[in-house]
């Protein structure tokens, strides 16, 4: 059995309901690497921190690295260049890194532990070194309602420069730990830890049930020591040469696809024969580089009423694959303008019957519907594309555009909606690299579009676009928001990883 099978057999094992606790490190284990220095970053980017302050920074986070500055002190210096800030300005600011950056970094595996104890009906909870602003997105879009982490004072809405309570560090973790316990009448023996590192330890130790996710070396050797469930996962950092290579080959798979469907065309003189080739030979090839498997529910859905518009939640690059393979011919494709400039790849999806639009221009983009019209219309043809628009590093659903609806009205198709769960487990936004992995996939009943109207167009988005919240599980709750208990101890901590601002 492997390591994360193990750790799921586990939790199903444990009692269900509340009065078992998940609580999960932050840096290291739901996330590849350190959150800090994305904030660092940006914060650098839009000119929060000048070179002055940069270099301070950097060097209390040496200092501490080699244990000559604890957290505290370097927590409350990074605190003082936040002074004056305006924290509602920074709430958004943090959920646009993670946007942008942080949440490709989530562990799948981790998701599918956290997951499982949701099932499970336990008390789920982030406890973090790391500030609310790092951490907080991430618990949204995870679903953890408990967050305990380093506070920052603030005072009408401004960051006063100071920390608000203890730093959430060490001792201080298995502190935020009991007040939670506490609030849900829970105990230490009944709860899993995870955690990457030993700085830790203090919680792995006191918990039931500690494990060291993605472990340090130093972690490692307490685990052989003290024999605590274990696992490292590879779906996130440094990809292999052998992934590197593969993904290349992957996506230059389109191009030789496309190119073995030229003899087709010269034999048959059919466009539509050796388009359907080479989409069926792109989307077999690509996902066996890939190490692409699919798990789809209504697969007979996909066959029931064509042409029809197929619509898609689109979180990766892996959608491209993905859709090739249910649908596998005749189809057009939507593409954004910018791919007809790729050399060689622009000209190859033109070939393949892609139209390209302006998505910043609404008349050019309505314009360019009239060969899809046409072609579905004239040809038989089903149009695959993704009413967001463009895709998210998040799972989380994205408002939906009009055009889809408004091709499916003009040609009187239906529309079949397809629900894809986590490619963004294989290719996150902003990643170049395929990971291999099993991506779970519901095409849903076709839509008649015959009866609508085009002054009802809102409600049947929303209505669409409420069956897709409901497969994927979302919703759009407020966060709660957890204070950790304000004890204070006198244990000198150890070296740490979780600070940004």
């Amino acid at each position: 059995m492997s390591a994360i099978n193990e750790l799921l057999a586990s939790i199903e094992a444990a009692p269900e309901g509340p009065k078992t606790t998940a609580v999960f490190d932050f840096d290291g284990t739901i996330i590849y690497g350190y959150s800090a220095f994305h904030f660092l970053r940006a914060q650098v980017r839009r000119g929060d921190l000048d070179i002055k302050d940069l270099l301070a920074t950097l060097q209390a986070m040496t200092q501490f690295g080699l244990g000559s500055l604890d957290f505290a002190g370097l927590i409350a210096l990074t605190a003082q260049f936040m002074r004056g800030h305006s924290k509602s300005d920074y709430d958004a600011f943090a959920q646009e890194v993670y946007d942008k950056h942080i949440g490709r970094l989530i562990y799948p595996e981790t998701r599918r532990l956290i997951d499982a104890h949701r099932n499970a009906g336990h008390t789920i909870a982030i406890i973090s070194s790391a500030t609310r602003f790092q951490v907080e997105a991430a618990a949204r879009d995870l679903g953890i309602e408990h967050v305990y982490c380093t506070e920052l004072a603030v005072e009408n809405d401004q960051f006063t420069g100071d920390i608000d309570g203890p730093p959430c560090f060490g001792i201080g973790k298995v502190d935020a730990a009991k007040h939670l316990l506490k609030k849900k009448r829970a105990a230490l023996k009944n709860t899993f830890f995870y955690s990457d590192s030993t700085d830790d330890s203090d919680l792995l130790m006191a918990v039931g049930h500690p494990v060291a996710l993605n472990p340090s070396r130093a972690l490692k050797q307490q685990v052989r020591e003290e024999g605590w469930a274990s696992a490292t996962f590879d779906s996130r950092g440094t990809p292999t040469l052998a992934q590197f290579l593969r993904s290349i080959a992957a996506t230059s798979s389109v191009i030789s696809a496309f190119a073995a469907g030229l003899p087709v065309f010269a034999l048959t003189g059919s466009l539509r024969q050796s388009r359907n080739f080479s989409y069926a030979m792109f989307a077999e090839t690509a996902s066996a580089l890939v190490g692409l498997e699919l798990d789809v529910t209504g697969e007979a859905n996909l066959w029931k009423k064509r042409p029809a518009v197929f619509i898609f939640n689109h979180q990766s690059k892996a959608d491209v694959i993905i859709g090739a393979k249910l649908i596998r011919q005749d189809i057009a494709g939507v593409g954004k303008k910018e791919i007809k400039n790729l050399p060689v790849i622009g000209k190859v999806m033109e070939w393949g019957g892609v139209v390209m639009i302006d998505r910043k221009n609404a008349a050019s983009a309505i314009a360019a519907m009239k060969p899809l019209v046409d072609a579905m219309r004239y040809e038989g043809k089903s149009i695959c594309l993704a009413p967001e628009g463009t895709r998210s590093t998040t799972r989380k659903l994205g408002p939906f555009k009009k055009g889809a609806f408004h091709l499916a009205m003009q040609a009187g198709a239906p529309i079949v909606p397809i629900v894809i769960h986590n490619a963004s487990d294989i290719a996150p936004k902003g990643e170049f690299v395929f990971r291999p992995g099993k991506v779970k996939v519901e095409v849903l009943e076709p839509i008649d579009t015959t009866q609508w109207r085009i002054e009802d167009i809102d409600q049947h988005i929303t209505e669409v676009r409420r069956l897709y919240l409901e497969c994927l599980g979302q919703s759009e709750p407020t966060q709660a928001r957890e204070t950790p208990a304000k004890s204070v101890s006198t244990r000198k901590p150890r070296k740490a990883k979780g600070a940004a601002i």
